[in-house]
């Protein structure tokens, strides 16, 4: 070869390397760009209840109460945006399920830690630990606790063990008047119906903080059960200490009072400061 055709082919020989070095680098922009792409699409499903007013309850497409707002704040400190959160109901029958089967990534729905509960699904938490309660019209001077029920009527919802509990510990000539819903139990309790409705106080405090209901109901302010409301995860999980420590960061920057305070104001609920706010260690409950 000439001294001409060897710098015509070392030309050419450049201009391939440069070409192959430019298609690599922007194979390799484009598998990075994808990465982002995917983890900026990527959703965590949270479970949620959607019909209990304060704690979790649709209205369209909005989202709103105690629950839902926890949800939306640990989901944060996980590194999810607003927009990367999808709802799921969650029907308290079918959780164990929903996420054994990945239909939702944890659920936060006035979801009890239990021991039974704990052999098929881990719990982090607590975030919130209720008691059961009595729910009255505001006018009401007479009942102060399930001692106080002998001779009335109590409302709860088919299904639920709570009025059975008031009869069987606390009151056995009450009066136990089952509803569909705990809206149904509000509406004979407000018509005169019922005396008092039975379940966990802060459900109570999110039914009698409705527009509706404002100023005609109150909680009595006795519980005299305890409830430890847990984040529902898979078994196995390897998420319970960073959703502890998400929930210890909402409870010391104060989102943890204001939200309890947003959702039960003026119901005449005092949560029991004996058991909150939470302050959690590093391991699943």
């Amino acid at each position: 070869l000439n001294g001409m055709q060897w710098n015509g082919m070392d030309q050419k020989y450049s201009r391939r390397l440069a070409a192959l070095a430019a298609a690599a680098s922007l194979a390799l922009t484009g598998t990075l760009a994808g990465c982002s792409s995917a983890e900026s699409d990527h959703k965590i499903r949270i479970g949620i209840k959607v019909d209990q007013p304060g704690l979790g309850y649709q209205d369209g497409n909005t989202y709103t109460g105690f629950d839902v707002e926890v949800a939306r704040y640990v989901a944060g400190k996980l590194g999810y945006s607003e927009e990367q959160i999808e709802f799921v109901e969650s029907p308290a029958a079918n959780r164990e399920n929903m996420l054994n089967t990945g239909q939702v990534d944890m659920i936060f729905a006035t979801y009890s830690i239990s021991e039974s509960r704990k052999k098929t699904v881990d719990f982090a938490g607590p975030y919130y630990t209720a008691g059961q309660d009595l729910l009255v019209r505001a006018d009401n001077t007479d009942i102060h606790g399930p001692d106080d029920l002998n001779g009335k009527n109590l409302c709860s919802v088919t299904g639920s063990t709570s009025a059975q509990k008031v009869q069987d510990k606390f009151a056995k000539n009450v009066n136990l008047v089952k509803q569909n819903s705990y809206s149904d139990c509000v509406v004979a309790l407000n018509g005169g119906v019922v005396d008092a409705v039975t379940t966990d106080d802060i459900t109570l405090a999110g039914l009698a903080a409705t527009k509706a209901n404002k100023g005609k109901l109150k909680v009595v302010g006795s519980p005299f059960t305890t409830e430890r409301y847990g984040v529902g995860l898979p078994k196995g999980t390897d998420k319970c200490e960073a959703v502890n420590n998400a929930i210890n960061e909402m409870v010391a920057d104060g989102t943890w009072e204001k939200l309890i305070t947003k959702y039960t104001e003026g119901t005449g609920y005092h949560y029991n400061t004996e058991t909150n706010p939470p302050h959690l260690g590093t391991s699943c409950a």
